[in-house]
């Protein structure tokens, strides 16, 4: 993942649910449509809220697991 196009960064380690999808809503609100959110949460249930919520809200989403943590990048949608 790269994360050098990330406009924004939150970084929800060690939040359990349903604080990582807050933080992630929190940080949609404050960016421009086309701008990249990355967040890195550990709570496992965080790959089903944000997957979910992201499509539902039809924005873009991608994530990587990697020793514990989940790395998202949620590309704000447009309109």
């Amino acid at each position: 993942m790269n994360e050098d196009i990330c406009t924004l960064r939150v970084d929800a380690r060690q939040m359990i649910c349903p604080m990582p999808l807050l933080k992630l809503k929190k940080a949609l609100n404050q960016a421009n449509n086309g701008e990249v959110i990355c967040l890195i949460a550990t709570d496992p249930t965080s790959k089903r809220d944000i997957v979910a919520y992201a499509r539902l809200a039809h924005h873009q989403v991608s994530y990587e697991e990697n020793d514990g943590e989940i790395k998202f990048m949620v590309i704000k949608k447009a309109g």
